[in-house]
């Protein structure tokens, strides 16, 4: 069982930053694979970034290249989304999900845990 605890989303303006963290409870921590989602009202869960367990295996949106970074430190089991230019359209419930595969997974359903999800809004 991991529980997964999201921090860090706020209010930004376009251009902004802003860092999400997601602490895990549990000792095995780096045998999951790691993935950011977000999701707005009346749209589906969408995939943004995922990091295996090397942290060179790594995938992001196409939207978000150049301008997020996923993280990962097992050793404070935390799993970090450095989100960089921020614009509108990024605006959403952002949460963190963790899969037993050790490979990066963009689809929803093959992750087991989920947080609680952090709400990022970007004004114009």
């Amino acid at each position: 069982q991991v529980q997964l605890v999201e921090s860090g989303g706020g209010l930004v303006q376009a251009g902004g930053s802003l860092r999400l963290s997601c602490a895990a409870s549990g000792r095995t921590f780096s045998s999951y694979s790691m993935g950011w989602f977000r999701q707005v009202p009346g749209k589906e869960r969408e995939f943004v970034a995922a990091i295996g367990w090397s942290a060179g295996d790594i995938y992001y949106l196409d939207s978000v290249k150049g301008r997020f970074t996923i993280s990962r430190d097992n050793g404070e089991n935390t799993v970090y989304l450095q989100m960089n230019s921020l614009k509108p359209d990024d605006t959403a419930v952002y949460y963190c999900a963790a899969s037993t595969s050790p490979r990066v997974m963009v689809l929803p359903q093959l992750y087991d845990y989920w947080g609680q999800g952090t709400q990022v809004t970007v004004s114009s």
